[in-house]
């Protein structure tokens, strides 16, 4: 895997945006030219290089997304929205 170099926001932040039971919505752009998080609107917007094909730009999303947050991939699980830009992720500790 590639190793990623990117910008993120404090883990705190991203964090606070997880619902009681550490939900967590977030929008994603793949193919994107960079990849990193941003915070707009209130939602977490994730972009990775990697193409929507055999679900690699998922993979990437959950290796993002715990990089961001400082824990294992293992430990970040999507629970909706394979197929869609919108997803919902379970976070773990």
């Amino acid at each position: 895997m590639a190793r990623l170099r990117a910008d993120f926001p404090p883990a705190e932040a991203i964090r606070a945006l997880a619902d009681g039971e550490g939900r967590l919505a977030v929008r994603v752009t793949p193919g994107a030219r960079s990849e990193g998080i941003d915070i707009a609107d209130g939602r977490v917007v994730i972009k990775v290089r990697a193409k929507p094909k055999d679900g690699e730009a998922n993979s990437a999303v959950l290796a993002t997304l715990a990089a961001a947050l400082g824990i294992a991939p293992s430990h970040v699980k999507m629970l909706r929205g394979a197929t869609s830009r919108d997803k919902l992720v379970q976070l773990g500790d």
